[in-house]
């Protein structure tokens, strides 16, 4: 995938530049360091379709649902090390009744591929009473306008 393939293919990309003290032993980026890349990208694309991330906000609000991660998953595909730009890109890529999946991709600056791929599912929350909620009809246009699904 070329890089103008990679933008066109990710409503939201975060870039972000690789520092040298988060590469391990083995002198590339640790792999604990892509989750919170990924995460990054996450709240980004989370604070564009209007997403209230802000737990106490949520409870101090008259419609406390909100998201929270269920899982992760990630996969390294080559090894990136410092100095390099990786750009991360989010996308929603399966709406579900009570959340949804969203896929990550990071592209290599410097070696021009995609070095890592992930996902996560999320799930909205009514933080009041812990209990899962349908995604309400607000966030889905968002969503929808926003990847133009």
């Amino acid at each position: 995938m070329t890089f103008e393939e990679f933008k066109q293919a990710f409503p939201v990309i975060v870039p972000v530049n690789v520092a040298w003290g988060e590469m391990d032993a083995f002198q590339h980026l640790n792999n604990v360091i892509y989750l919170r890349y990924f995460e990054t990208a996450r709240i980004a694309y989370m604070q564009k379709i209007g997403l209230n991330i802000n737990v106490a906000d949520a409870k101090n609000n008259e419609n406390p649902i909100g998201p929270i991660l269920a899982d992760s998953y990630c996969r390294y595909r080559r090894p990136v090390t410092f100095p390099d730009t990786l750009y991360i890109g989010c996308r929603i890529s399966e709406l579900q009744e009570f959340g949804f999946m969203m896929e990550y991709q990071a592209f290599s600056e410097q070696q021009q591929t995609i070095a890592t791929i992930g996902n996560s599912r999320i799930v909205m929350l009514n933080y009041f009473t812990g209990q899962k909620e349908q995604l309400p009809e607000k966030l889905l246009y968002a969503i929808n306008q926003l990847q133009s699904l």
